[in-house]
């Protein structure tokens, strides 16, 4: 996922100075304006994470300047696009767009550390260099300094940030504990895909639409927009995670299983082999083996749940989420930015081809 947005395999925003940084419009005008906004982004979100406290600020910049998508900004940027065709970005959209993303950032270390993830966006993870405690703190950090930008849009903001905020932990939760005994397990990831992921993406296009000056309508249509689209984006990553040779999630292809991170693949052969299926079974057995460290069972593990049904299932629904996100623009007005946000949807779908 580190490459750029209009390539079917990867719906990615690059930061500025990357090789490449396409964006998911034709339009020349919002192209650039696209672009000049997310510069102005990472300059400021470079800003942001400083710190006067050399090992805070270290740490601070590892992640931002490892890189990233910067999707929630790019969909913050458009959002207000969406509001408002052709005006200027209000510094607000900005400022939210920063809130969101820093937001994002310190989730992400908190993650690492919880997964015991060796790597992130292709540098070791902060915890590998900093040590877990530092990481964690790192992450408080930063979520703090989301907190000190939102208070200067306002109590509504701040509302909506802590609600967010509420659902991420709350996701982090629920994928940690697990399903509960009478809960179907496929139902939960889904849950935990809408609180842990989605609902970042959908604040970002909330605060986009609404300090952009969009009516209700349009902040609504980009709030469902999110939701969607964010389940959506994870679940192709699950796909990839499979399918991909060349390791298009970011990930080496089977880093999940190896981990033992639920996807919904995973989830729908252990389904597949409750109910009696004995080719699900015969993957479930080497997902169980506990030998998913050698490389030779792992890719006998990803071969076989390749070719299973239920691997199509998956992109099935991957599919299905990022064409019901478009749906809830349809009401509205032609657009670019209308355009541009169909065709993110569309890249989502497009990459578990």
């Amino acid at each position: 996922m580190n490459t750029s947005l209009n390539t079917p395999g990867n719906p990615a925003v690059n930061t500025p100075g990357n090789a490449s940084n396409a964006l998911p419009t034709t339009d020349p005008g919002l192209e650039d304006a696209l672009r000049e906004g997310l510069e102005v982004v990472e300059r400021r979100l470079r800003a942001a994470v400083g710190n006067a406290d050399p090992i805070a600020d270290a740490a601070s910049r590892h992640l931002v300047e490892a890189g990233g998508k910067r999707v929630r900004p790019m969909l913050t940027l458009l959002g207000a696009h969406l509001a408002a065709p052709g005006a200027p970005v209000p510094d607000e959209v900005v400022a939210a767009a920063i809130v969101c993303e820093l937001t994002h950032l310190a989730s992400l270390y908190h993650d690492d550390v919880m997964d015991s993830a060796p790597t992130r966006r292709g540098a070791p993870a902060a915890h590998h260099v900093y040590g877990n405690n530092v990481a964690i703190l790192t992450g408080d950090l930063l979520f703090a300094r989301a907190s000190n930008l939102v208070a200067d849009l306002g109590p509504e903001a701040v509302k909506v940030q802590a609600e967010t905020f509420e659902r991420l932990c709350l996701g982090q939760l629920h994928e940690t504990t697990g399903p509960g005994p009478d809960q179907d397990a496929v139902a939960h990831y889904l849950d935990v895909l809408s609180d842990k992921t989605a609902s970042l993406i959908a604040t970002a296009g909330r605060f986009g639409a609404s300090f952009g000056g969009g009516s209700e309508a349009v902040v609504q249509a980009m709030v469902r927009y999110g939701e969607d689209v964010g389940v959506a984006f994870q679940l192709a990553d699950d796909v990839l995670d499979l399918t991909s040779d060349t390791g298009e999630s970011g990930k080496r292809p089977g880093t999940d299983l190896r981990e033992g991170v639920p996807t919904l693949p995973s989830l729908l052969v252990r389904r597949a082999a409750a109910e009696g299926d004995r080719a699900a079974q015969e993957v479930v057995d080497l997902l169980d083996s506990g030998r998913l460290g050698d490389d030779t069972v792992l890719a006998q593990a990803v071969a076989a749940l390749r070719v299973h049904p239920v691997t199509d299932q998956a992109r099935t629904t991957a599919r299905e989420w990022a064409q019901r996100a478009a749906t809830h623009l349809a009401g509205l007005p032609a657009s670019p930015a209308r355009e541009a946000l169909e065709t993110y949807a569309a890249t989502v779908a497009d990459r578990v081809v």
